[in-house]
């Protein structure tokens, strides 16, 4: 079994969730792989790229992908154009993510940030803010929305979000009777529902109990 796991935007492979994760699937004799989706290049992110990391990580191997919010979309992404994707597991997917992207920075900051080249972002992994290109911007439009993948996808979302509305993957789940939707009382982050969380991956993915 290969699972790749996918951080969200301005994070990184040291994320609690991930690491939780990558704990208990060790336990189990599983090794899952989480690059860094930026290589060290927040500035130059881009969809494109991410999705080249993704694509170098995967190869053509038969894969499961994990992914927290833009990491989930980046995932959907991926999977709708790939077909050794086996299954999808996302926490707080960000569909929508270049429409509601452009929708959150006024006319007159998207100018800004267009004529000065990039704009301060917080970077949840180094703790402060770091620059990050326009380029980004662009880039999201060459893609859709709401991805349309065929895979077995497990979708965990907190009722309490406020970063990505329940309501999209309540919507996905809705339009797409291959998605299952786990709904939390919980924000965005869901690092409160750690433990609640894995024992649904455990379920869906039929994975063995520890013996003592």
């Amino acid at each position: 079994m290969r699972i790749v796991y996918l951080h969200g935007f301005a994070s990184g492979p040291s994320s609690s969730k991930a690491q939780f994760f990558r704990a208990k699937f060790a336990e189990r004799g599983i090794a899952i792989e989480i690059p860094q989706l930026d290589q060290g290049h927040f500035e130059a992110l881009t969809i494109t790229g991410q999705l080249s990391v993704i694509d170098r990580t995967v190869g053509g191997d038969e894969t499961i992908l994990m992914g927290s919010s833009l990491g989930g979309y980046l995932a959907a992404l991926y999977a709708a154009r790939h077909s050794n994707i086996q299954r999808l597991i996302l926490l707080a997917p960000a569909f929508q993510f270049p429409s509601r992207w452009h929708a959150r920075y006024t006319p007159e900051q998207l100018d800004q940030w267009k004529s000065r080249g990039s704009w301060p972002v917080f970077h949840y992994a180094y703790g402060r803010e770091l620059d990050l290109g326009y380029e980004l911007m662009d880039d999201s439009l060459l893609y859709e929305d709401e991805p349309q993948f065929t895979q077995p996808c497990l979708i965990f979302h907190g009722i309490k979000d406020p970063v990505v509305p329940i309501e999209l993957s309540r919507r996905m789940r809705d339009q797409h009777p291959n998605v299952s939707l786990v709904e939390f009382d919980s924000g965005h982050e869901l690092t409160d529902v750690l433990d609640l969380m894995w024992a649904q991956v455990h379920a869906a993915l039929g994975l063995p109990e520890i013996r003592a």
